[in-house]
């Protein structure tokens, strides 16, 4: 890591993002498979602290969703899953609700309570904060009598809006909000929701200056299976590429379509680091070399 061996050297370094950061937002994604492991958890945790302390304002949303896999095997709640993405009955939202909201969230919050950060727990729900419609059944084409086969995904949520109010006024307040990714409607229904589209609307909404994904792996992989394959640096026109040659499968998908979203709408940069490498976070914010992949819209 790139840092000067004199401290003070390293935070005349250091300044010139200091100035550049201060007061802008930051929207990291904690992914559930580094919530899952206690120091993985404490590690990211404590570089959050940091961002805080040093006047960024930071809002966290997070997954859970090898936990909900955990808790629906004991239910025995059958789990499904198509193109990345989970089919939702109403047994897997309980569950969901119980794991998102409870769980994983509070989990977070008490590692937060011992670093220092004053974070709020929150859902999509509070304050009709992100608003969702449930997602129309997919069209997967005929079957062998012509009729047209549908693929309904259960309650998941589409988002329609996010009021960043609540958001803006805890931000005011220094307080770091946390979000669980479940939404609602005005009916009062609630939505199993996807976090990477949760956090990119988020930023998105608020003009975040950057969106963070925080993974088990370095960052964007040439070979997902070889962890030594990172790519630093990519447009929204390489991600094209990489998903026209069959690159990028899986939960990939969906990220890479929240990154798309935010970044054609005003966010500056989003990066993808792990969460299980020493102070990644703080390498990728604060170093030009970085940590992991720094994805823009162009290659300007």
């Amino acid at each position: 890591m790139p840092f000067a061996s004199n401290p003070y050297d390293a935070l005349k370094g250091l300044s010139k993002y200091l100035r550049q950061f201060r007061g802008k937002t930051f929207v990291i994604k904690l992914g559930g498979e580094v919530l899952d492991e206690p120091e993985s958890r404490r590690k990211v945790v404590e570089q959050i602290g940091v961002l805080w302390t040093l006047s960024i304002r930071v809002i966290v949303v997070h997954g859970g969703g090898a936990r909900l896999d955990q808790l629906c095997g004991q239910l025995k709640v059958p789990v499904e899953k198509h193109a990345g993405r989970r089919v939702t009955t109403p047994e897997v939202l309980d569950a969901a609700k119980m794991v998102f909201n409870g769980v994983t969230n509070t989990d977070l919050l008490a590692e937060m309570n011992r670093v220092g950060v004053p974070a709020v727990g929150l859902t999509g729900v509070d304050a009709g904060m992100i608003k969702a419609r449930k997602r129309a059944p997919i069209y997967m084409g005929e079957d062998d009598a012509g009729k047209p086969r549908l693929f309904d995904y259960g309650l998941v949520g589409d988002i329609e809006h996010v009021d960043p109010a609540l958001l803006k006024h805890l931000l005011d307040a220094d307080y770091v909000p946390v979000i669980a990714p479940l939404s609602g409607n005005p009916d009062g229904s609630v939505f199993n929701t996807n976090a990477d589209t949760i956090a990119a609307q988020i930023a998105q909404a608020l003009g975040a200056e950057k969106l963070f994904y925080v993974l088990r792996v370095p960052g964007l992989l040439k070979d997902v299976k070889n962890a030594s394959s990172l790519i630093t640096f990519a447009t929204l026109a390489r991600l094209d590429e990489m998903e026209a040659r069959g690159e990028l499968s899986g939960g990939m998908l969906p990220k890479v379509a929240s990154i798309r979203q935010a970044l054609n709408h005003g966010v500056h940069s989003v990066h993808l680091v792990s969460g299980v490498t020493a102070d990644a976070l703080l390498v990728e914010c604060f170093t030009n070399e970085g940590a992991g992949t720094m994805i823009v819209k162009d290659g300007e």
